[in-house]
């Protein structure tokens, strides 16, 4: 299978486009960390950033699921290479929850800070995803009433926090998406195992403490 692989790669590579990273980057997640993935709709190709779905006012262009729906996705090598073997552009969808990551996101600037704070206190995180508008910190799996509670338990939570829990997804790197790329800026540590991730109550409690102390105002969007 390697070798087929590998001949896939070479021949995606003549194309000139980002298939080979995308196939390599989704075999990893789908096959060696049992991540459920599928392809993302992608971009209009006749408007840019416009997403290829049918509604015309998206607001996440190209970083969705749209055909298959988000109940396909799968860990399966073969069908992730059918996917991406007939769609090799296709953004890569992270089906959040379940026995996959879930993640907490924030605009990008205050994730900026609020992960400076965090390193400043010596808080240990896991991958952040970070695309141009927002920062996504990925944290173990959790319930819609676990994290009801914690939100209950907090009094300031800022509203632009966003939670990619049960049932949500997320574009993960080398995805391009219509708001322009995604990639690491906390990258997975390189080995085989699925990476470590925190708790979601301790990257909620650090964040909320990071962004309050560092007296940054997260935009409500």
């Amino acid at each position: 299978m390697r070798e087929i692989l590998g001949r896939r790669r070479r021949l995606l590579s003549r194309r000139g486009d980002s298939g080979p990273q995308l196939i390599e980057a989704a075999l990893t997640f789908a096959s060696d960390w049992q991540w459920p993935l599928l392809p993302g709709v992608a971009t209009d190709p006749q408007g840019g950033s416009r997403c290829g779905c049918p509604d015309p006012e998206c607001t996440v262009p190209g970083a969705h699921p749209f055909d298959p729906g988000l109940l396909a996705a799968t860990t399966d090598a073969r069908m992730v290479r059918w996917w991406w073997g007939n769609r090799p552009t296709a953004p890569v969808i992270l089906a959040t929850g379940g026995r996959a990551p879930c993640a907490v996101s924030l605009p990008a600037v205050p994730a900026a800070r609020a992960l400076g704070a965090l390193d400043r206190l010596g808080m240990r995180l896991g991958p952040v995803v970070a695309s141009a508008d927002r920062w996504s910190i990925l944290v173990k799996p959790y319930s819609l009433e676990q994290l009801g509670e914690l939100l209950y338990a907090k009094d300031f939570v800022p509203g632009s926090l966003r939670f990619h829990g049960e049932g949500g997804y997320l574009a993960l790197p080398p995805s391009t998406t219509g708001l322009g790329d995604v990639r690491w800026e906390r990258a997975p540590l390189p080995g085989s195992a699925s990476p470590w991730v925190p708790d979601v109550e301790a990257v909620v409690d650090a964040v909320v403490e990071a962004l309050t102390r560092a007296g940054v105002s997260a935009p409500e969007m």
